[in-house]
């Protein structure tokens, strides 16, 4: 339930998510499994990220609009934004931290919202704020969420019949 809130609130809560919006999910882990799930039910267009090709094949089957491998593409941002068309992600879930929030920042769109969640790679000392007032973009902390949050994601989640995925 926690990864599935935090979702949530990321995208819903902070985010304002729209059909149509370009999302992107780091990695296959719990937060952006959901991520993708709820992006697919409001209509949005969610890219997703993962060093396996069967993980990304699971991803498209489960209605994931983009997949990248981020291993065997070091510049996935450029891919990223290519599957945009150019116009770049509206709303990222950043979980992996150093290693990943500079290459999120290069596929985002303008007035886009970037969630950041995690730091599996650490948290940099510094970040480039230069490049978030440019483009107008928001940047939420999210931390799981509260129980009118976690309702809410249950109305969303039985209104639109999804199944949580375990794997």
């Amino acid at each position: 339930p926690c990864a599935g809130v935090t979702a949530w609130n990321a995208l819903f809560k902070h985010g304002g998510l729209a059909e149509n919006d370009f999302v992107l999910l780091e990695g296959t882990g719990g937060v952006s499994i959901f991520g993708l799930q709820f992006s697919v039910a409001a209509g949005a267009r969610p890219i997703i990220t993962s060093s396996r090709d069967e993980k990304l094949v699971r991803a498209r089957e489960l209605g994931a609009y983009g997949t990248v491998n981020y291993r065997t593409n070091a510049a996935w941002h450029d891919e990223v934004r290519a599957i945009t068309g150019g116009a770049g992600v509206t709303h990222v879930l950043e979980v992996g931290g150093r290693e990943t929030l500079p290459r999120a920042m290069r596929a985002l769109g303008y007035g886009a919202h970037i969630a950041i969640i995690g730091g599996l790679s650490g948290f940099a000392a510094n970040m480039p704020l230069g490049s978030f007032v440019g483009r107008g973009t928001s940047v939420t902390g999210i931390y799981v969420g509260s129980r009118e949050d976690f309702v809410a994601m249950n109305a969303f989640i039985t209104e639109h019949r999804l199944r949580p995925v375990i794997d």
